[in-house]
């Protein structure tokens, strides 16, 4: 693994928690995207990912890669989650309005769920609870294989995100009290509210 790569695997254990296939492989893609681009990690909304994971699966720590490489947050808005379900993304470089999307080949993911590993995860052991002797050989397999083995990379192709205006001015809700931003908030019976009191 070069030196690159181990430092954001370790930023990206950090963030994500537990040792699992599917962040480093979230990782390396991201990595691989933002190579295909010939882009830098976003500090601000530079890039934006189009993710078509989803919940309640793996996907989900392979977003946590995804993110991890680019710099693409949902505290920056610059992730969509499309809740499709599947391990592929888009990276848009917001400055030339290029595009790649990702995804896994269907031979190499399906290979990766019948490890030993996956099958204790899906008998409900959590993964910081998988014996580590079980999870090494899929993750040095993960950190070192050749990525033209387990991805499909789409050609370059065009994409134009709309990047959301900032708000910084703020409105006190007409009900709790608490502060919104003027963008956010919603008129109820004439006065201005925030989303939650709107709802009720």
């Amino acid at each position: 693994m070069d030196q690159n790569l181990q430092k954001w695997f370790e930023i990206g254990l950090a963030f994500h928690g537990h040792r699992c296939p599917a962040m480093p492989l979230g990782l390396r893609c991201g990595l691989k995207a933002m190579e295909v681009l010939g882009v830098e990690r976003s500090q601000d909304k530079e890039l934006y990912v189009i993710a078509e994971t989803g919940e309640g699966h793996a996907a989900g720590c392979f977003l946590d890669g995804i993110m991890v490489a680019t710099g693409c947050t949902y505290g920056k808005s610059n992730v969509k989650k499309k809740y499709w379900n599947k391990m592929a993304f888009t990276l848009v470089d917001n400055s030339t309005d290029r595009a790649v999307r990702v995804s896994l080949k269907p031979g190499f993911f399906a290979k990766m769920l019948e490890s030993p590993f996956v099958q204790k995860r899906k008998e409900g052991v959590p993964p910081q609870d998988v014996d580590p002797e079980l999870l090494k050989p899929l993750l040095d397999n993960v950190l070192n294989l050749d990525l033209s083995q387990a991805l499909d990379i789409s050609e370059i192709f065009t994409y134009h995100w709309d990047k959301p205006k900032g708000c910084f001015d703020t409105v006190a809700c007409a009900e709790c009290g608490e502060l919104v931003f003027e963008n956010a908030a919603r008129l109820k019976n004439g006065k201005p509210v925030c989303q939650g009191c709107f709802e009720k």
